[in-house]
């Protein structure tokens, strides 16, 4: 007489247990670049606000467009935390759109512009050749038809 054995549970949902370094860095400087965004967002917020700007409306209009594009960095971090394949996408087209940003600030011409332009272009590069690494899309699930 055979027993039935109760159906196991499934795995609860997660990060893999094997994340790659690599997809780990490009997560923690993708969500970098969304709390950067946020922080920008809320103290422009707090300036359009509290604060005596030129335009207080522009400024709140700049504060919930920053804090709705830190959205998207973010939620793409996430993902790659998680290992999902859907978040290289997101997290791809944050760091073309960080590529012209660091171009304006580079052209600002200040010091502290400058020093953010640099930053911010040495980010979206590391970040985009993190993802485009074999490694870590093997990791995601990503293969590639040849």
């Amino acid at each position: 007489m055979s027993q039935k054995q109760p159906p196991e549970p499934p795995a609860p949902a997660g990060p893999p247990a094997a994340l790659p370094g690599r997809l780990t860095a490009a997560a923690a400087l993708t969500a970098l670049e969304g709390l950067a965004l946020a922080a920008l967002g809320v103290y422009m917020l707090y300036v359009g606000i509290a604060g005596n700007p030129d335009s207080p409306q522009q400024a709140e209009t700049g504060a919930i467009t920053l804090l709705a594009l830190a959205a998207l960095p973010l939620t793409a971090a996430r993902g790659l935390h998680l290992g999902r394949r859907w978040s290289r996408g997101p997290a791809l087209i944050t760091q073309l759109m960080a590529l012209p940003v660091a171009w304006t600030l580079w052209n600002t011409g200040g010091a502290v512009t400058t020093v953010a332009a640099v930053a911010l272009t040495l980010a979206a590069a590391a970040v985009t050749a993190l993802l485009l690494n074999p490694t870590a899309t093997e990791a995601l699930g990503i293969t590639s038809s040849s």
